[in-house]
C-alpha cells in the first residue's frame, strides 16, 4: 500500500489520504462525515472519467502512462488494486465481476485488432475463479501467538481482517509455501505496512522484526 501522503494530487487530496491513513482528526462527526462524502464523490467521478480517458486519450500519452509499469512497482501495485477494488467493491454489491471485465476485455482486442492489425476478430473470454478455505484466520492467529511460523498469504489475510495487534509480537516468521506467489516486494510492502523491519534468512524463509532490539 502506498502511503506517502505528499505525493501530487490524484484522486484522493494529501488531506484525503492523511485521513484515510488515521494521521488526519476531525473534531466534529459531521466534518467526518463531510470527508467521507467528498472522497465517495471524488472516486466515484474517477470512475466516469476513466470512460473519457478511455475513447481520448492520445496513444502516445497512454503509452507514456502505462510505460511505468516495466519498472515502477509502485505504479503496478496502482494497477493492481485498481482491478481489486473494483472487484471486491462489485462483489459486495452483488454485481457479477464478469458483467465489468468480459466486455471490457472483448471489445479492447476487436479495438486492437481493427486499430494496429487491420482485422476484425473473435473473442472468448474465459473467467473463473475457485476459492477453497485452507485455515480459520484464527487457527493463523493462534499459530503466530505461539511463535510458529506463516506464510506471507496468510499474515496478509490476517492482516486486512483488521484487529492485528503488532504490539502483541516482537517477530514474525514466514515460511513460503510452494504455491505462494509473492516476492521480495510484496514481502518488503507488508513488513512496512506492519512499521517492522524484513530479514531474509533462508530462501523460504522470512523475519518481520516488529521491535527496536530486533531492528538492529
Amino acid at each position: 500500500m502506498n502511503t506517502d501522503v505528499d505525493r501530487d494530487r490524484g484522486v484522493l487530496t494529501p488531506a484525503d489520504r492523511a485521513y484515510l491513513l488515521g494521521e488526519r482528526e476531525f473534531g466534529h462527526e459531521g466534518s467526518k462525515r463531510n470527508a467521507e462524502a467528498r472522497i465517495r464523490d471524488r472516486v466515484t467521478q474517477a470512475v466516469l472519467d476513466f470512460d473519457l480517458l478511455l475513447h481520448t486519450l492520445s496513444a502516445k500519452d497512454r503509452r507514456l502512462i502505462f510505460e511505468r509499469a516495466r519498472e515502477d512497482g509502485e505504479f503496478v501495485d496502482g494497477l493492481r488494486a485498481a482491478i481489486a477494488l473494483t472487484y471486491i467493491g462489485t462483489g459486495q454489491c452483488g454485481v457479477d465481476f464478469e458483467r465489468v471485465l468480459v466486455p471490457a476485455v472483448r471489445s479492447s482486442e476487436e479495438a486492437i485488432a481493427a486499430v494496429e492489425r487491420g482485422e476484425t476478430v473473435s473473442v472468448d473470454v474465459t473467467f473463473e475463479v475457485d476459492v477453497a478455505v485452507d485455515e480459520p484466520l484464527d487457527g493463523v492467529e493462534a499459530r503466530l501467538e505461539e511463535g510458529e511460523p506463516v506464510t506471507p498469504r496468510e499474515l496478509f489475510s490476517l492482516v486486512m481482517r483488521g484487529g492485528f495487534d503488532t504490539a502483541a509480537h516482537d517477530r514474525i516468521d514466514l515460511v513460503r509455501a510452494h504455491e505462494d506467489d509473492v516476492d521480495r516486494e510484496f514481502l518488503d510492502r507488508l513488513a512496512s505496512y506492519l512499521d517492522g523491519t524484513l530479514r531474509r534468512p533462508g530462501e523460504s524463509r522470512a523475519v518481520i522484526d516488529l521491535n527496536d532490539e530486533g531492528r538492529d
